[in-house]
Parts: C-alpha cells; sequence; structure tokens
C-alpha cells in the first residue's frame, strides 16, 4: 500500500500535524510526504490520499489570505500553491490501482457515513489546523473534502481539526498525539492493514 500526505503549511503546525500523520501511517505502508508546492498532478499509484492545511477565512487558504499572513502576521513563508488550487488541478474520475475489476453495482458498507457512491474508491482523508476557539465556524477540512467528493474520491471518513494557539500557534499541547491516534483509527476504519 501507498500513501500520499500532502499538506500546507505557513507556521509550520499543520506539517508538524502531517508529519505524525505520516509517521503513524508509514508502521504500515509506504508513504510520501510533500507540501502543497511539490505535491503531483495526480494521485495515480496510491491507494490512499491524506489532505490537509490551515483554516483562513473559515476554509481553505486563497493566495490573498496567504499574502495577508505573511504581510500582516509575520508568517515566514506562504506556499504558492495551497491545498485548495492542489486539489482543483486535480483530473476528475482517475480510476483507483484496484479497481481494475470494476462493476456496475454498488454495495452497502455498514461503516460508510455517507451514502454517495465513489467513482475513484481511492479513500481521502482530511484535516485542518485552526485556533482554539469555541464555536468558530468553518473549516479547511470540510471544504476540501468537500472539493475531493465532488472529484469523486471516498471521503467516509470525517475530517478532522487539530488546534493551534492563537493564529500562528504553536500547536496546542497533545494534538500531535491525536494526530497519530486519528491516523490509527481511520486506517482501521478503512479496513487498511495494519
Amino acid at each position: 500500500m501507498r500513501a500520499l500526505v500532502v499538506y500546507e503549511s505557513l507556521w509550520g503546525n499543520t506539517e508538524q500535524v502531517a508529519r505524525a500523520i505520516a509517521s503513524e501511517l508509514e508502521s504500515t505502508m509506504s508513504v510520501e510526504l510533500v507540501d502543497s508546492d511539490s505535491a503531483p498532478p495526480t494521485v495515480d499509484g496510491y491507494d490512499l490520499l491524506v489532505v490537509g492545511g490551515p483554516t483562513h477565512a473559515f476554509s481553505m487558504t486563497r493566495e490573498a489570505t496567504r499574502d495577508g499572513a505573511v504581510k500582516q502576521n509575520g508568517a515566514p513563508r506562504a506556499p504558492k500553491q495551497g491545498i485548495r488550487e492542489w486539489i482543483a488541478q486535480l483530473p476528475a474520475d482517475e480510476p483507483h490501482p484496484s479497481d481494475s475489476h470494476t462493476s456496475d453495482s454498488h454495495t452497502s458498507d455498514s461503516h460508510t457515513s455517507e451514502s454517495h457512491p465513489s467513482e475513484r474508491h481511492l479513500p481521502a482523508i482530511t484535516f485542518d489546523t485552526r485556533v482554539d476557539a469555541p464555536r468558530l465556524p468553518g473549516s479547511a477540512a470540510k471544504g476540501a473534502r468537500h472539493e475531493l467528493r465532488s472529484l469523486g474520491f471516498d471521503v467516509r471518513i470525517k475530517p478532522r481539526s487539530f488546534h493551534v494557539h492563537g493564529y500562528g500557534g504553536p500547536l496546542v499541547s497533545g494534538e500531535l498525539a491525536k494526530a497519530a491516534a486519528w491516523a490509527r483509527e481511520f486506517t482501521v476504519e478503512l479496513s487498511l492493514p495494519v
């Protein structure tokens, strides 16, 4: 099995979460961890996709919010391509490597939380980092999940948010352990090798 973990990070918080997830996945599969600027143009040859980015202005970043993070809030760098742009350039309806035995019928899956049949059957998991504030609306992970679903990915796993103190972080204590535990949980839920 091969997993692709794509992250966007301005202060390094989302990168730390992505690394914790990738490290956990490496115990059971081959993992390629890349930032959004270096991410491949397709997901051909992968069995799992994990995508994460910071929540800016209630969703995935845009060029303007990334520039603002650098100019107004002191972020060390802004990626040229965030996860929003990377997902948008993915081709729709790529077949998953294990789909050579494609069937016209879809069977019901007892642990599927949504009844949207996937055309790809490639599991895609999304996460974000966000300010630790109660009832703060919006989520980059939910936005990414929505876009991946529209491309035909299997997005049955609920997105996950990991919290930071203030706009630039650092991560709230314990978030990296939660990220590793979440990776173990979704591996089991997707019936991936453990």
